[in-house]
């Protein structure tokens, strides 16, 4: 009998679980079993698509998976996009890629992906979007590739792709973008592509072409840019059937090997930027003028001859080269004259080496005009000190764009590390937790961005349906092409429910224009990079889908009737055998919820919650210091009156949990002095908490924000230098001593804590990360992919565009924090970039006004030796940062170059409350004096200079 009713049970579930998967299983299996072929052939180190094998791929939200939200004429979902960008994958794109065959949107782009690229992708007729760029990928492109007659961007360029371009591809009639830069193309440009009517944006820079420039590119009527530098091209140069490109708005052809005359632009009434530097271009200049939309006229390293129209005059101009001629006569005046020059406009001329012998006009420049004139017979030939001002190197005359003002106090930001001040909220000190997102212009038609980024600003915020203030650009840069690299942060709207943050609906609208390139097209500005659209802080949960990929209400009912089927007739069953294992089942719960991981670690304590808890007061607030993501830490006395900070993981914390595990791994086996050591652990009774021993002078943060309970003093100039010294000291042992290697990954001045003697000390390792082990050749990788993890402001930008975690992001970090240690701000305050700013103030000249008034004695070499060991480990690009060896081996020499009294550290005691007890008086004098010569300075600071805290004095700066 049980035996016929366990059968009955069985007959029963099985019932149930089919009508089930048969309600749920929406996906055609054809698109289901190419999607798991396509994860086999991918190498997904970081576990990102750890939920393609769970379930259904539209109704269970595979991530990167969108599908349409209504089923076809065959009853099934259907894959509408892949979006991959970014995800840290290696290994091949799957030839099952095209099993996809209602796919609009494929996007690889930004991974590590090898191998070739499928010719199957030809067979997906849906596809409207290509993105493949910033890969590995190499071999030819597939002649399949034309079989997409829907395509409208194709994008595969930052790869290692070679051979010649299919004539095939003119078979993509609907292509609009065609982006093969950046790789090895060789051959000849096809000829055939003249036939892609649609075709706006032509960009195939930095690659191996060569043979004629197609005439037959005149019939592309719709081009707006074409961007051909750096190919090796060659015969009768530009064809003069360019001229009749009227929609052209960018034409860029430097170092591409082209020699003859160059056709009569002047019929094309949108050209606003022109670059023809470094051919074998011969012959006088047109007379004939160019669109007055010209920003930028490049025509330098070349064989021109003869003069300089005189008509060459336009009103936005922003640069004009003629550097590297052979052209002669007078120069005009009325260039610069005739222009109207804003505040944010400049303009650089540069005519230098060639033959030019005078000036036609008042030479008499504004000061938004650079004007570079070396290498003519006119700076031989005058004696005048107006001419030769222009005739030595000159620095670009730029001006500075201007910053938010708005002072605002640091408690009215409270939230935490991803929350900042909006600076264009027209509510004063609006706190809120921006979206971050890495952009880049690929082709921009000016060379100066600063009077046209209000126009940016409001060409983004109108395509995103968003108010003005609610866009903030930031660290914008040149980089090689030109293409021009941001940051956008997009602040939600005061106006809303929970201002403070954009809700997930939001999020996923704002992706999925990005992702889809739906903005409207822009000619002058180009087309757009997506570099990153990293979601951190009360965003890191949010999974981002497409608004047209949420499957239907009416499917998800289905699915919800057929779970309600399925549990109706099985609840009898259910009851019953609850029923019968009730007593056993309350036992088993009861047991595991006081069950805990087991952790045993040689050397290392492990307390009970009774011993902690008696320590700290029953973790009683006044014993609370310090406060994080993973919960609270506490000050507690053991039963041996030693003091320990006790950092106790919040109930349910998923983060305190990976940071007690992460740092228990690591801590237990690095020992230095310059790293905080952990003392024991507890696992107990469902808590977990870590014990280090007791920093009695806090964080660094508090000492340079002047938060600090323990003194009203703050901390001299030698002492910020032997703190700088020792964080370095503690980072290179983890990168060259510890193994394996670590990368900190959230270096910051509130992770340097300081012990009694003012000994700084590296602490929480929660984010940190081991270095993977040597490879078959014994060598050590120099990065680990990764998802972008650490502190606002202290993010290495490389980092946030690449997730490739390196030691040179540690350096970048602590070179943050050394610019903290001169000057006292905020990495990020009002709207204001710390490394932005002391930039703009050295190359003012205005360096010394930032420097922290508290900061006390120091002599003006030593004080910028260090300022430019901090800059320097803050550049943009990880190789132009020094190693730690490096800046360590720096400090140490500018440390040896302070005065004897200042390199010996003093003893600092505390008294009973834990305060620094007073110096004595012989250590204690200071100056009044505000302004000395560099002598008496250098004397002053043997005056005060072994105090590791002083008063706050007047700083002293060079004179």
């Amino acid at each position: 009998m049980p035996a016929l009713r366990i059968h009955g049970y069985a007959l029963a579930l099985s019932f149930c679980l089919i009508t089930f998967i048969a309600a749920s299983q929406r996906t055609d299996p054809s698109e289901v079993n190419a999607l798991i072929d396509i994860k086999k052939s991918l190498i997904d180190r970081k576990h990102n698509l750890k939920n393609w094998n769970k379930g259904d791929p539209c109704t269970r939200n595979w991530t990167g998976v969108w599908c349409f939200d209504k089923t076809g004429d065959d009853g099934y979902l259907h894959v509408r996009e892949i979006y991959l960008m970014t995800m840290n994958l290696s290994g091949n794109l799957s030839p099952q890629l095209g099993q996809l065959s209602h796919l609009e949107i494929m996007d690889f782009m930004w991974n590590n992906l090898t191998g070739t690229i499928p010719k199957e992708i030809g067979n997906i007729k849906t596809l409207k979007l290509l993105l493949l760029n910033g890969n590995m990928l190499s071999g030819s492109l597939p002649d399949e590739l034309g079989n997409l007659p829907n395509l409208n961007r194709f994008q595969v360029d930052e790869n290692q792709l070679s051979g010649s371009l299919p004539d095939s591809l003119a078979n993509m009639t609907s292509v609009k973008h065609l982006h093969l830069n950046n790789n090895s193309f060789s051959g000849q440009l096809p000829s055939t592509l003249s036939k892609l009517s649609n075709l706006m944006h032509l960009l195939v820079d930095n690659n191996n072409l060569s043979g004629n420039l197609p005439p037959e590119y005149s019939m592309l009527k719709g081009l707006a840019i074409l961007q051909l530098d750096n190919n090796n091209f060659s015969g009768n140069g530009i064809p003069s059937t360019y001229a009749n490109l009227t929609r052209l708005v960018k034409l860029s052809l430097r170092n591409c090997s082209l020699q003859g005359a160059i056709p009569d632009f002047s019929s094309i009434p949108k050209l606003t930027y022109l670059d023809l530097s470094w051919n074998q271009f011969t012959g006088p200049l047109s007379s004939n003028k160019l669109a007055d939309n010209m920003t930028t006229i490049d025509l330098s390293n070349n064989l021109f001859n003869g003069s300089i129209p005189r008509n060459y005059s336009y009103p936005h101009l922003q640069k004009l080269s003629l550097a590297n001629n052979l052209m002669s006569g007078s120069i005009p005046a009325s260039i610069w004259q005739n222009m109207s020059f804003g505040v944010k406009d400049k303009l650089i001329i540069d005519l230098h080496n060639n033959s030019f012998e005078d000036v036609l006009g008042n030479l008499n420049p504004p000061a938004n005009v650079t004007l570079r004139l070396s290498g003519n017979p006119i700076c031989k030939n005058s004696n005048t000190q107006s001419v030769g001002q222009y005739c030595g190197p000159e620095e670009d005359k730029a001006a500075q764009d201007s910053t938010n003002s708005t002072v605002c106090p640091v408690q009215s930001c409270p939230f935490n590390d991803f929350y900042e001040y909006a600076p264009n909220s027209p509510v004063p000190c609006y706190c809120a937790a921006p979206l971050r997102i890495g952009y880049r212009l690929k082709s921009p038609s000016f060379s100066y961005f600063a009077p046209y980024r209000s126009s940016f600003e409001h060409y983004i915020t109108d395509s995103l349906k968003l108010h003005l203030y609610q866009l903030s650009v930031d660290s914008v840069a040149w980089e090689e092409g030109p293409r021009l690299r941001m940051y956008l942060k997009l602040f939600p709207s005061y106006n809303d429910s929970r201002s403070n943050v954009f809700n997930e609906s939001e999020v996923r609208r704002i992706s999925s224009l990005f992702t889809s390139w739906r903005f409207p097209r822009t000619d002058f500005f180009g087309p757009y990079e997506l570099l990153n659209f990293t979601l951190l802080g009360p965003y890191e949960n949010i999974i981002i889908h497409s608004e047209k990929g949420k499957v239907s209400v009416g499917i998800k009912v289905a699915v919800a009737i057929a779970a309600a089927a399925c549990a109706l007739a099985i609840s009898a069953i259910i009851i019953l055998l609850i029923t019968r294992r009730r007593m056993k089942y309350h036992k088993k719960i009861s047991r595991k919820s006081t069950t805990n991981l087991s952790i045993k670690i040689d050397g290392m304590k492990s307390f009970t919650y009774k011993e902690l808890a008696l320590a700290t007061n029953k973790f009683n607030i006044s014993t609370k210091v310090g406060q994080g993501g993973y919960g609270n830490v506490y000050k507690g006395i053991l039963s041996d009156e030693s003091f320990v900070a006790v950092k106790r993981a919040e109930a349910g914390s998923l983060q305190g949990q990976r940071e007690f595990l992460t740092e228990i791994e690591l801590l237990s086996r690095l020992h230095h002095r310059n790293l905080v050591s952990l003392i024991g652990y507890c696992n107990e009774e469902g808590e977990q908490m870590l014990v280090y021993e007791f920093m009695p002078n806090g964080t660094l943060r508090d000492w340079i924000s002047g938060r600090s309970r323990k003194t009203k003093g703050s901390l001299n100039f030698s002492t910020r230098l032997r703190i700088a010294m020792g964080a370095a000291k503690g980072i290179l042992y983890l990168h060259t001593e510890a193994n394996p290697p670590i990368f900190h990954r959230d270096i910051k001045a509130s992770n340097i804590l300081l012990d009694s003697k003012f000994t700084a000390k590296v602490a929480d390792f929660g984010l940190s990360r081991l270095v993977p082990d040597l490879d078959e050749e014994g060598t050590a990788p120099k990065y680990v992919s990764t998802v972008v993890r650490g502190t606002p402001g202290y993010l290495d930008p490389e980092y946030l565009l690449t997730h490739k975690l390196t030691d040179k992001c540690d350096v970048y970090s602590l070179g943050i924090v050394y610019l903290e240690l001169l000057t006292g701000m905020q990495p990020i305050s009002h709207g204001k970039n710390i490394v932005r700013e002391v930039n703009m103030a050295r190359q003012s000249g205005t360096v010394y006004s930032i420097i922290d008034s508290r900061i006390g004695l120091y002599t003006s070499e030593c004080l910028e030796k260090f300022l430019t060991l901090a800059l320097s480990c803050c550049q943009d690009h990880p190789e132009e940062r020094p190693s730690m060896i490096d800046v360590v081996r720096t400090l140490e020499d500018i440390i040896a170059m302070l005065p004897e009294a200042e390199t010996v550290f003093s003893d600092v005691s505390l008294d009973s409350s834990g305060n620094i007890a007073p110096p004595s008086s012989s250590a204690s004098a200071s100056t009044s004096a505000s302004h000395v010569t560099r002598e008496e300075q250098h004397m002053s600071s043997y005056v005060s200079g072994s105090d590791l805290v002083s008063d706050v004095i007047p700083t002293i700066v060079p004179r």
